[in-house]
């Protein structure tokens, strides 16, 4: 059966009769399995709606799953869908889902898996909740979304969707919904560091000097410190140039000792030399001292190439010990692709160390991509920003160092737009040439 409706919000006679159609199995006190004859086939319009299978014979632990496939139909959308009733308004839950997929170019804009929640009426009383998949061995993706359940909401509906694509199919499998009495909490206590060094001698000096601002900044217990870019430089007499240096080398070595005192991660910037060329270079000190990463600055502002710098060419992201980190510097925060491609690859939190430039790219970085992100800097505003472009925690002349308990598990509601978290990457357009 079919359910034809534009609008997604379900109107009182579709919700009654999907409420008379849900089916669900308590394997637990706390988990429900949603078994295939729950689910049915959904398209806003009838001449775009894929074509629905339930596979009997392919599945992901057992046989058996559910199938859409596009039919070369690049217009197609649709979506399996069902209604959960038995849940707790006020608790969260935890919706897991496995999907695989066959000739798909884009599956984070093409398989759209969706929590509505929904009043008695079928209204919706939250903006949809969009789930996203992380790829395991088995080559089968994981969706996974913890969604507390709002006081008003009486019934949940479940959308396995997928659609805009030519030719491709998806299989989903082994859904269910879970109450989770302890939803994770990823608490980060990030540092920012507002400070220009003058009339130091040598890079060692400035980084000195550096140091006793962390040193201070240890008492309020920082799982990262941000320090500005350039910091061997800023103050001295020297050149870009002059003052490069290997990496690992003396200040990544002395930033380490350091780390390591305080049980902090360091970000920091320097300028690297490696055989004759010389780049901008952020470094990712870890609590043990070690160099756990870096960044080449990417895009250089004229002045830079001009006085002998190169840029670098990759956007890496970094594990550290509570989440995945992504540094970018000064210039680069002027162009939208570093920080993008690091979200892309799982960065949930950007540091930037940054001589000066624009304080409304800035957040509007971490607005973009949905993350986190800590400024610091000698001629512009040094802050820590969350996802809607709210500022935290500040450091100033005045009062140098800053620190904000960020959660990057929080979810953002965002009014009439919901979680951008997710909903980000399944209405972006990278397959639209832009040159």
């Amino acid at each position: 059966m079919r359910f034809n409706h534009s609008r997604p919000i379900l109107d009182a006679p579709v919700c009654q009769l999907l409420l008379l159609l849900t089916f669900t199995t308590a394997i637990s006190a706390e988990t429900i399995t949603i078994p295939d004859s729950a689910w049915q086939t959904w398209s806003p319009r009838e001449e775009i709606a894929p074509i629905f299978r339930r596979d009997a014979e392919f599945g992901r632990t057992k046989a058996g799953s559910l199938n859409i496939e596009t039919k070369g139909m690049p217009a197609a959308f649709g979506a399996w869908q069902t209604v959960v009733t038995n849940f707790t308004p006020g608790k969260t839950y935890r919706f897991e889902a496995w999907y695989r997929t066959a000739f798909i170019k884009d599956q984070r804009r093409s398989v759209i898996p969706r929590l509505l929640w929904q009043n008695a009426q079928g209204q919706q009383v939250q903006p949809p909740l969009f789930a996203a998949g992380k790829l395991q061995p088995d080559k089968w993706f994981k969706v996974e979304y913890f969604a507390p359940a709002p006081l008003e909401a009486t019934q949940l509906e479940i959308q396995l969707g997928f659609g805009f694509e030519h030719g491709g199919f998806v299989w989903f499998d082994d859904i269910t919904l879970t109450e989770e009495p302890n939803p994770p909490q990823r608490v980060v206590r990030a540092t920012t560091i507002h400070h220009r060094p003058r009339g130091n001698l040598s890079a060692a000096e400035n980084v000195e000097e550096f140091g006793r601002f962390i040193d201070e900044a240890a008492a309020q217990q920082p799982d990262i410190i941000c320090l500005p870019e350039g910091i061997t430089q800023v103050g001295t007499r020297f050149s870009y140039v002059e003052i490069s240096e290997p990496v690992p080398g003396p200040t990544t070595k002395r930033l380490g000792e350091l780390a390591a005192k305080h049980r902090t991660w360091i970000v920091a910037g320097l300028y690297e030399r490696m055989s004759n060329a010389v780049f901008n270079t952020a470094v990712l000190i870890n609590r043990e001292g070690q160099l756990a990463g870096m960044y080449r600055k990417t895009h250089l502002p004229r002045e830079e190439w001009e006085a002998g710098l190169t840029p670098g060419n990759d956007y890496p992201v970094f594990n550290t010990d509570f989440g995945k980190v992504g540094l970018i510097v000064c210039w680069d925060v002027q162009f939208p692709e570093p920080a993008r491609a690091m979200a892309l690859k799982g960065a949930e939190l950007l540091l930037l160390p940054i001589w000066g430039g624009s304080e409304v790219l800035a957040p509007a970085r971490a607005i973009d991509n949905h993350v986190f992100l800590v400024s610091s800097t000698y001629d512009m505003r040094s802050f820590v920003v969350d996802p809607t472009g709210a500022v935290l925690a500040e450091a100033t002349n005045d009062s140098p160092i800053a620190t904000a308990e960020i959660r990057l598990d929080h979810q953002f509601l965002q009014p009439w737009l919901g979680d951008m978290k997710h909903r980000t990457w399944k209405e972006r357009r990278p397959d639209i040439p832009v040159e």
